[in-house]
């Protein structure tokens, strides 16, 4: 039985006692390692060491926190191979979108390390003679990070390297089905000499780890990537400890295709959003809204890719998809294959694959409409509803008429049209001839409506959350 692999509490790796296996979801008979699972009372003690360590960290020199995210980078990048293995095995993405993710991880704590030494503020005239005024950015104190399943690398680095960068101490609580990642970045973060208590990864339930870093009066602000439903919760536990929130949740991201569209265009990019990386993306194209002049052809071709796709272990070379990430989600996402059916639709592939692991052949859902739910709610597998529609107008209205707002896309050759969407779209990221999946590390992330809340995240807008502005007056004595 291999080792198990502990929490990193005030600077030690702290033994629990109880502990997950991690299982690999293209065999589950393999087990990746055994993974510790804390208490509350291990969380009130990694609050503890990082409410001690955070003074010192954020007094420190900015070049101190700039130089060791760098080598976080850069030790990030020595082991992208190994990461990169690692994601694949306990996520199931395939190992070029692992090591990827993986070199994801990287950029984003390269560029935070520059961040580290921009702090920006401002010095303004008072109204009054004599009196000057400065406008500063202050860390908050103590963070807690709670991120998913999906991104089991980069969001976390997302998260934690602004959050570092700007001079907090944080605490990391990663998802139960793939701790590894996390675990590996916690290991690079000491290498890279981060200081005791200033980075804690406490491995354990959402309902035990996360609920108590959402109650624990010490922690000033949650950072969330995960479903709506826990995220509204998260919101209520913030609002009546009166913390800082930021949350990521779901989607149902539309891709719009209009009958000027380059085909060739359109099938790769909605082949991409839909079902690249299992469609296990909250970015993923999942309504696929295309006008009636080329509906027929479209679907068409995207049958003919989609029977070409190659779905298998996701070590393997040429396999473009790999497994869902557990039994429970195949089977969540076979009802909503059953319920498509139900609600009319005529249903292209979508089944279990007969073989070890939770693999599902890509599904879409013609002759669906805006109203089903399963063209309304999020399923986070790889299943896309294709809804016909008359026109540009009509295609738009559509698009927007969801709960949800984070990304959306057009594919057409018309620059008319192209600026009307991208002006209109009540999404945060509009994608043109692009897969709605996929983003710039250096640019903001995050969407409107039950999508997001708070502050964006990535880019230099990131820094905003994980900072309070303090105004100071100065009259000179």
């Amino acid at each position: 039985m291999p080792d198990c692999k502990r929490n990193l509490i005030g600077g030690e790796w702290v033994e629990t006692g109880a502990f997950s296996e991690n299982r690999n979801p293209a065999n589950p008979d393999e087990v990746i390692g055994l993974y510790a699972r804390a208490g509350a009372d291990d969380l009130s003690r990694a609050v503890a060491a990082a409410r001690a360590a955070q003074p010192g960290w954020a007094a420190a020199s900015p070049q101190l926190r700039s130089d060791v995210l760098r080598r976080a980078g850069d030790l990030l990048l020595a082991r992208n191979d190994e990461i990169g293995r690692l994601l694949a095995r306990e996520e199931g993405k395939t190992l070029p979108e692992a090591k990827g993710e993986a070199l994801r991880a990287a950029q984003l704590f390269h560029f935070f390390s520059g961040e580290a030494l921009r702090n920006p503020g401002e010095k303004l005239s008072s109204i009054r003679d004599g009196v000057e005024v400065e406008v500063t950015r202050e860390p908050l104190g103590v963070v807690g990070l709670i991120t998913p399943w999906n991104f089991p690398i980069a969001i976390p680095a997302w998260k934690a390297a602004p959050a570092l960068a700007a001079g907090n101490a944080v605490i990391l609580k990663p998802a139960d089905l793939t701790p590894g990642c996390a675990h590996l970045l916690a290991e690079i973060l000491v290498e890279a000499g981060c200081p005791a208590g200033v980075f804690n990864l406490v491995m354990g339930s959402g309902s035990v780890i996360g609920q108590a870093l959402v109650d624990h009066p010490d922690v000033a602000a949650i950072s969330f990537t995960g479903s709506e439903r826990v995220g509204r919760g998260i919101a209520v536990g913030c609002a009546q400890g009166l913390k800082k929130v930021q949350l990521e949740m779901g989607g149902k991201n539309p891709m719009v295709v209009l009958d000027d569209a380059d085909l060739d265009v359109a099938v790769n990019a909605c082949l991409n959003g839909a079902f690249f990386s299992t469609g296990q993306r909250c970015t993923a194209s999942s309504r696929l809204i295309v006008t009636s002049g080329i509906h027929d052809a479209f679907v068409a071709r995207m049958q003919q890719a989609m029977a070409t796709l190659k779905i298998g272990d996701p070590l393997q070379d040429d396999v473009q998809i790999g497994p869902v990430v557990s039994e429970a989600q195949l089977a969540g996402n076979l009802d909503y294959v059953r319920l498509a059916g139900e609600e009319g639709c005529e249903v292209i592939g979508g089944e279990a694959l007969d073989r070890p692991g939770h693999f599902q052949a890509p599904a879409l859902f013609l002759n669906a409409n805006n109203q089903m739910r399963s063209s309304r709610e999020e399923i986070f597998g790889p299943c896309a509803s294709v809804i016909r529609v008359a026109d540009f107008d009509e295609a738009l209205a559509v698009a927007n008429d969801t709960a949800y707002g984070l990304s959306s896309g057009i594919c057409t050759t018309s620059l008319k049209h192209a600026t009307a969407f991208r002006r209109a779209s009540k999404s945060g990221m509009v994608m043109v001839n692009l897969p709605t999946a996929g983003v710039d590390y250096h640019v903001p992330f995050g969407g409107r409506g039950a999508s997001s809340l708070g502050g964006r995240e990535q880019g230099r807008m990131a820094m905003g959350f994980y900072t309070a502005v303090k105004t100071a007056y100065v009259q000179a004595g």
